[in-house]
């Protein structure tokens, strides 16, 4: 997958293996639903990953009951103890992509002096096209820059998530 992509990355104050925990348990708690950029119609839902590791994938539960899987897990590769990396890689769909429509998020959990530096890389944007829901009808650099501040918000909740624990 080559292409657009958005590119993002955050230092946050907190070993590799608890923000890794922090970004796979609870997401639910972090994840700010954003409606430019929702999953599905409708009211918002929680995230999860479900089950947990390789074999999971990502998931909303709406409020009605409902669940939508946003994308399968590609790579889960937690961090074993502090000072080392971890990643995670996963297929990112919108209810609204058509069924060979897909983008993939690559996030890095990288130590750093101060804890860890989290990094997103979210490819695969130029097989949707501007034309479609999903984009807005936003010329690339645009929707991408739109898309990188969603990220980055999202980072900011993780942050905040992770110094907590």
């Amino acid at each position: 997958m080559t292409g657009s992509k958005i590119l993002v990355a955050l230092r946050i104050a907190a070993p590799t293996p608890l923000v890794f925990r922090a970004f796979t348990d609870e997401i639910g708690l972090w994840w700010q639903a954003d409606g430019l950029f929702a999953f599905t119609p409708g009211p918002p839902g929680r995230l999860s990953f479900d089950p947990k590791g390789p074999e999971g994938r990502l998931i909303e539960e709406k409020p009605d009951g409902g669940r939508f899987e946003i994308g399968r897990i590609l790579t889960w590769e937690a961090p074993p103890a502090p000072g080392t990396a971890g990643r995670l890689a996963l297929i990112w769909r919108q209810a609204s992509f058509a069924a060979d429509q897909e983008t993939r998020v690559f996030v890095a959990f990288d130590p750093v002096e101060d804890g860890t530096r989290v990094t997103v890389e979210h490819l695969g944007w130029d097989a949707i096209p501007i034309s479609h829901a999903a984009r807005h009808h936003f010329p690339d650099g645009i929707f991408l820059h739109r898309h990188g501040s969603f990220w980055r918000r999202q980072l900011a909740g993780l942050a905040a998530v992770s110094v907590r624990r």
